[in-house]
C-alpha cells in the first residue's frame, strides 16, 4: 500500500462533472405548473464538482479536479471561473465538441428545486488517474456504482487513498447489490437526510434514525447532513451530532452540501477529531448559503476564526487515526493502478 506523501501529486482528487448553474433566488413562493414567479435575484455561477474543488482550494488544499470541457459557452464560463480561482488544470480534458452541463436552480432560503441537462461524455477512468496522481483523498460528489467506479475504488484501496462519496439525489436503493458493493469500498459516505431515507427505504416510523442505523454498518464513517438542523456522523458505532449554524441571511443553498464536504475533508486532512470535522463542515456549508452558488465559500483563515469563536477551545486532533492510516476494509479483488 502506497502511503508516502512524497510521491503524491495532490492531496485531493475531485472527480465529477462541472455544471453552469442559473440560480433564481429569493422566490416568494414555490413555482407551480401554469404559474409565473419573479425572483429577487439571479446569477450565472459555476457549480457541480467545481464547487467542491474550489472550496477545497480556498481552504488551502492541493486539489486536482477531473472534469471535461467542450467548445460550448457553459464550458468556457466555468473554465474561466476555475482559472480565476487558480485551480490546477492537470486533470482537465478538453474536447473539440460541446460538453454542455447546466442546471436551472429555483432557490428559496431553506431549499431549492433544480432542472438539469448534460451532454453525454465518457468520464476519465478512475484507476489510471489514481495511479498517476496518488491523492490522499478521492472525493466523488455523486453515488456511483458502475464498473469503472468500482475498479477505481479498489485502486484507491490499494493506494491507501481515503474515499469520500456523496449521494447527490441519485435514484438508487440498498436493494441493489451493486450499490452495496460500491459502498463497501467507500470510507466516508455523506448523503443528506432525504437521500438517506430514499436510499434505505426507511419508513415514517423509524424515520432518519432508521436510515442511519441501516447505513452506518456499511461504511467506516457515515455523515448525514440535515440542512438547517446540522449533521449527524457515526463512526465505530459512536454517534456525533453537529448542531446547526447560521452565518447570515440565506440566499441560495445549492452549494451548501459541496462546501460542507470540503470542510469535512479539510478537517480529516488536518487530523481533527470527527466532532471538530463536523464543526468545520457545518460552518463551511452555512457560509455557502449566503450568496449564489459557492461564491461565499470560506478560506482557511476565515474558517479558523469561526472555529475559534464556535469551539472556544483548541481543536481536538485524533490521537489514533492519522488520515493515511485510516482503517480500510480489504477489497475482494486487486487492481493494476500503474
Amino acid at each position: 500500500m502506497e502511503t508516502n506523501p512524497a510521491v503524491r501529486s495532490c492531496e485531493v482528487l475531485v472527480s465529477g462533472a462541472y455544471f453552469a448553474d442559473l440560480v433564481f433566488h429569493g422566490l416568494a413562493r414555490p413555482v407551480q405548473a401554469g404559474t409565473e414567479v419573479f425572483a429577487d435575484g439571479f446569477g450565472l455561477v459555476p457549480g457541480g464538482a467545481y464547487s467542491l474543488a474550489m472550496a477545497l482550494h480556498r481552504l488551502g488544499r492541493r486539489v486536482l479536479w477531473s472534469a471535461d470541457f467542450g467548445t460550448d459557452p457553459f464550458s468556457a464560463h466555468v473554465l474561466a471561473c476555475a482559472r480565476q480561482e487558480g485551480l490546477a488544470e492537470g486533470a482537465f480534458r478538453h474536447h473539440p465538441f460541446p460538453v454542455r452541463s447546466l442546471t436551472v436552480a429555483l432557490a428559496s432560503a431553506d431549499d431549492r428545486a433544480m432542472v438539469s441537462f448534460q451532454d453525454p461524455v465518457d468520464a476519465q477512468p478512475l484507476a489510471p488517474l489514481l495511479g498517476r496522481l496518488r491523492p490522499r483523498v478521492l472525493v466523488l460528489p455523486q453515488l456511483r456504482w458502475d464498473e469503472d467506479t468500482v475498479v477505481g475504488l479498489r485502486a484507491a484501496r490499494q493506494l491507501g487513498t481515503l474515499v469520500v462519496m456523496d449521494c447527490h439525489d441519485t435514484p438508487a436503493t440498498l436493494d441493489d447489490p451493486a450499490v452495496r458493493e460500491a459502498l463497501a469500498l467507500v470510507d466516508v459516505f455523506t448523503p443528506n437526510d432525504a437521500e438517506a431515507l430514499r436510499l434505505t427505504g426507511a419508513d415514517g416510523l423509524s424515520g432518519l434514525d432508521g436510515a442511519i442505523a441501516a447505513l452506518a454498518p456499511l461504511v467506516p464513517t457515515l455523515v448525514v447532513t440535515r440542512g438547517a438542523q446540522g449533521a449527524v456522523a457515526v463512526r465505530d458505532g459512536e454517534r456525533h451530532d453537529g448542531p446547526s449554524v447560521r452565518s447570515g441571511a440565506a440566499i441560495d443553498p445549492t452549494a451548501a452540501g459541496d462546501c460542507f464536504n470540503a470542510g469535512l475533508v479539510h478537517g480529516l486532512l488536518n487530523g481533527w477529531s470527527l466532532p471538530d470535522c463536523l464543526a468545520a463542515a457545518t460552518l463551511c456549508g452555512a457560509a455557502a448559503t449566503t450568496a449564489p452558488g459557492s461564491s461565499a465559500a470560506l478560506d482557511a483563515v476565515e474558517l479558523a476564526h469561526r472555529l475559534d469563536r464556535r469551539l472556544d477551545r483548541p481543536l481536538d486532533h485524533h490521537p489514533h487515526r492519522p488520515l493515511d492510516q485510516a482503517p480500510h476494509r480489504p477489497s475482494r479483488a486487486t487492481t493494476n493502478v500503474e
